[in-house]
């Protein structure tokens, strides 16, 4: 907080002072100098600061006898208001939270906290500038973490591969509703008889946001900068032996062996292309909707990309400030999740939007690094603690549904009670476990009620759990301390490439900390094969390998996850994309 509002709130809460706004009050230099906790020398100098600032009238007394006058000219709350509102204004927005964040539960600081809380509100979410010339529409929100990897041929989490579809252009579109192809930057595409040649045919007259015009060559760069990056998603493009280019807008791949999930590679976000002239290292820049405006720690702007090939968004401006420290109750400031989204001009009651999420919470073994959880009989003891009907039962809220799988329609096949702890009794002892403790890591904002609720029921049958909790998501490397990991699994819509690219991938916690080389070969030789089958026999192929998981209890299924937005009434245009995130290119404000 700056220093000369510190002064100004010492003058108002001093208890020996008595000061009120607008009422002139007779005052002496010691007084001033023991509220301000300075020198009467530097009283003077405050007071010349804050009068210069509007903060007070100050009538020094002319000779003896005659006190001086103070008048405080405004009250706390405007104080408050104005610093925090400035600080928003000037794009501090992690100080303006740790601003509200330093005011305690007094009675006084509470109605302050209470005040700023709206404020932020306010300051969040769309607004519509009409009174501008421009008109532009702008979207503000907050993440309570900071941004991830925004690399194509890295990218780990789920929002920042949300924001790369909003950035980047992939050269087919996936449709789940009918589960078909649909043409983005490739109108059309064909194949020979026995897949091993596929060609693409690209649009003409599609711009990157740097202004270049996209060709073939920019698509044969972006397949060969996953293998130059050692991308983690390579073992999915390991038939392609090399392309050839028929002009500025074919490419033709050419393939080892027949592949028949091969259009499922260029409609995901390791293949959205990139250009053959920029470090995207660097740099991103796509064909997307939006273009990054501006990118630090703090904050991500998108502007819309008025040279679009498709349709412009209706969004002008989207404002994503990161601010780690925002914690749990906040996460309403989000787009996914608990979000509240409002129109700063209309108060309207929110409209909740509710949507399942595919995919699930589970629980992660951590098999390369030694302990108790090796042994078959522990897992299934943990099964028992960790027992999804009951987590569903006891914690509810967005915990909807057991899980069995990582697919709902899987899940609802299997007939549901909850385990009785006194079985888990006799697994435990047979384990071998000594009464050591375990560490379990999770993610602060979204699993430490359920760690906890682990904790407890961990402790019922002896067994002793630790809980260390991280504000950001973990990176896989930095999880290798624990022998347990929270985790949660969302799926592209294309859930068949989701779930391939979750046991193949080398950067997600599953492969990179947590499977012994033993059981990643076991996956492996199960799914060889999975790329030369027809559709029915991929999704067969998938189960078996899920099977695998829940059969040696190597993972943990908890429960399926509701995700809930709390939009404002006036956005029209509301659609999810991957993950449930709202396709912010399609939202617009109605007057």
């Amino acid at each position: 907080m700056d220093t000369y509002i510190t002064h100004y709130l010492r003058l108002v809460i001093s208890e020996q002072l008595s000061l009120k706004v607008n009422e002139p009050a007779a005052i002496t230099i010691e007084n001033l100098s023991t509220a301000l906790f300075c020198t009467p020398r530097n009283v003077k100098f405050i007071l010349r600061k804050l009068e210069a600032a509007g903060f007070i009238c100050w009538q020094p007394g002319i000779g003896r006898g005659h006190h001086s006058k103070l008048t405080l000219l405004k009250s706390m709350d405007e104080v408050m208001e104005d610093h925090f509102l400035g600080l928003i204004s000037n794009g501090k927005m992690k100080e303006a939270v740790e601003l509200i964040g330093s005011l305690e539960s007094s009675d006084w600081n509470g109605v302050i906290r209470q005040r700023l809380l709206r404020l932020l509100n306010q300051q969040m979410g769309f607004h519509s500038h009409m009174e501008t010339s421009s008109g532009q529409d702008v979207l503000r929100m907050m993440r309570s973490r900071r941004l991830g990897d925004l690399d194509p041929a890295s990218v780990y989490t789920a929002f920042e591969t949300y924001l790369l579809g909003q950035i980047c252009n992939t050269l087919l579109t996936f449709d789940a509703q009918s589960g078909t192809f649909q043409p983005s930057l490739a109108h059309s595409w064909e194949c020979s008889e026995d897949y091993k040649m596929w060609v693409f045919y690209l649009r003409k007259g599609v711009r990157f946001h740097h202004g270049r015009i996209m060709t073939s060559a920019d698509v044969q760069s972006t397949w060969q900068r996953l293998h130059d990056m050692q991308s983690p998603s390579l073992w999915l493009y390991r038939d392609i032996e090399h392309t050839e280019l028929d002009g500025d807008y074919c490419i033709r791949f050419y393939l080892h062996q027949p592949n028949r999930f091969f259009l499922h590679l260029f409609s995901c976000i390791p293949m959205t292309i990139l250009p053959y002239d920029v470090d995207s290292s660097n740099q991103l820049i796509g064909t997307g909707p939006f273009q990054i405006g501006e990118l630090n720690n703090e904050v991500l702007v998108l502007r819309a990309f008025d040279s679009y090939y498709g349709l412009r968004p209706l969004l002008d401006q989207v404002y994503i400030w990161f601010v780690p420290d925002l914690g749990s109750q906040h996460r309403y400031y989000e787009l996914q999740g608990t979000d509240r989204l409002k129109n700063s001009a209309n108060d309207e009651t929110p409209t909740d939007i509710d949507y399942p999420a595919l995919g699930c919470q589970y629980l992660l073994f951590n098999f390369q690094k030694p302990g108790v959880h090796h042994h078959p009989h522990f897992r299934q003891a943990l099964r028992m603690v960790y027992d999804s009907a009951a987590l569903v039962a006891e914690l509810g809220e967005n915990l909807i549904r057991p899980a069995s799988s990582f697919l709902p329609w899987r899940s609802v096949q299997q007939h549901w009670s909850e385990a009785s702890l006194d079985h888990a009794h006799p697994l435990l002892d047979s384990s071998g476990y000594q009464g050591e403790t375990l560490i379990l890591s999770c993610t602060a904002n979204k699993d430490m009620r359920v760690a906890h609720w682990i904790q407890q029921r961990a402790a019922a049958i002896g067994l002793h759990i630790e809980v260390a909790a991280s504000i950001d998501n973990l990176q896989p490397e930095e999880t290798s301390f624990a022998d347990l990991i929270m985790a949660e699994e969302i799926l592209e819509q294309d859930w068949q490439y989701g779930m391939i690219h979750y046991f193949k991938t080398s950067s997600n916690q599953f492969n990179a900390c947590c499977m012994s080389p033993e059981q990643i070969s076991i996956l492996d030789d199960k799914l060889e094969p999975f790329a030369q089958l027809d559709e029915p026999d991929r999704i067969s192929l998938l189960n078996e390998a899920e099977d695998i998981l829940r059969r040696n209890c190597w993972i943990l299924h908890g429960a399926h996850v509701n995700k809930r937005a709390q939009l404002n009434q006036s956005l029209s245009g509301l659609q999810t994309s991957d993950f449930g995130f709202m396709d912010i290119s399609k939202i617009w404000i109605k007057q």
